[in-house]
């Protein structure tokens, strides 16, 4: 059987200087090659061979690349800048929980992860996807109906993967790169059950932020915004 990829380049320039990302993504859009670039001068391209070189030449001076596998990407993403912001509450209501919230599209889409995130990739949380939240709940930290919250984590974070997003959710898998105070490095999100609350998996990528056999919200259960602890706050 034919590989889908049969016909296709895909080159890889390493770090070496900064770039003008934005006119590197245009370029790339405009020649049809799908991949990514990073302001470092990072860059993953792949698609038709002239497409794929026109790309190069187009980065100036001649760069080292080398010749790497096809990914199977459907956009041109710039990769290393703030997608937004996001923000974990520890949240005790009717169940104890911990409220993972990215931002996306000017609401944060949502979900709630009973037993919290984890800096350990073997460890695979559920995630219940919950409704969308405004960004101005981000902050929010006090008593409410009888539970409370807290603010456990905040931060920005990087869009990644092949699809782009939101389309990437909507398709039920996203990966994501974390910038918090508690939570660093690549993160998925894996769709395991459709319906009016589909339940997801939250995965540690195993990357030099991994932290394996570690239980960060034992660890770490103070509050980023106050420095107090759920159960302080509810007395």
């Amino acid at each position: 059987m034919a590989s889908s990829h049969a016909g296709t380049l895909a080159l890889r320039v390493a770090a070496g200087g900064g770039v003008d990302a934005e006119a590197v993504a245009a370029k790339a859009r405009e020649l049809g090659v799908l991949g990514w670039v990073r302001p470092t001068g990072e860059l993953h391209g792949e698609g038709a061979p002239d497409a794929v070189q026109a790309l190069m030449a187009f980065l100036g001076d001649p760069v080292p690349s080398e010749r790497v596998r096809v990914e199977g990407h459907e956009q041109f993403a710039i990769r290393g800048v703030s997608a937004g912001v996001f923000v974990v509450q520890e949240h005790q209501a009717t169940a104890h929980h911990y409220d993972l919230r990215l931002q996306v599209d000017g609401v944060m889409r949502s979900w709630a992860v009973p037993k919290g995130p984890s800096l350990d990739p073997a460890a695979k949380r559920l995630a219940v996807e919950v409704e969308h939240h405004g960004v101005g709940h981000n902050d929010f930290e006090g008593t409410i109906g009888g539970g409370g919250v807290i603010v456990w984590d905040r931060g920005t974070y990087e869009q990644g993967g092949r699809v782009a997003w939101p389309e990437a959710i909507e398709r039920g898998h996203a990966v994501f790169v974390l910038h918090g105070e508690k939570l660093r490095g690549g993160f998925a999100l894996q769709r395991t059950r459709p319906g009016a609350k589909p339940q997801w998996l939250l995965i540690k990528r195993r990357d030099d932020e991994a932290r394996p056999g570690s239980d960060i919200v034992a660890e770490r259960p103070e509050s980023v915004l106050s420095g107090r602890t759920l159960g302080a706050l509810l007395g």
